[in-house]
């Protein structure tokens, strides 16, 4: 757990149920595509389920990103924490790499 920074975001129940719930259908899609891989299913449909993986972790990390946005950083901002404008940075960063 040293991994992480000490902050906490505290999510309501349903904000929890639903990133769960995306998860879930990100973990199957990839179960999928290892099946499809023991099956020797043709490159060009794995890479095609590849592709609906990537935009299902993208669209879940910027749904984790606009609530960051409106809650926690918001929330630093209301209290005169700056450094949140660093961290938002290295994240775009991040977001931004290939």
């Amino acid at each position: 757990m040293d991994k992480y920074c000490k902050k906490k975001t505290i999510r309501t129940k349903e904000e929890k149920k639903s990133i769960n719930n995306r998860l879930n259908r990100i973990e199957g899609q990839i179960k999928g595509i290892k099946k499809m891989i023991d099956e020797d299913v043709y490159c060009n449909d794995i890479l095609i389920q590849l592709s609906a993986v990537e935009n299902s972790v993208k669209s879940l990390a910027n749904h984790i990103l606009e609530n960051h946005l409106y809650s926690c950083i918001s929330e630093d901002m209301k209290n005169g924490k700056l450094e949140s404008i660093d961290e938002l940075i290295n994240i775009f960063k991040r977001f931004n790499k290939n």
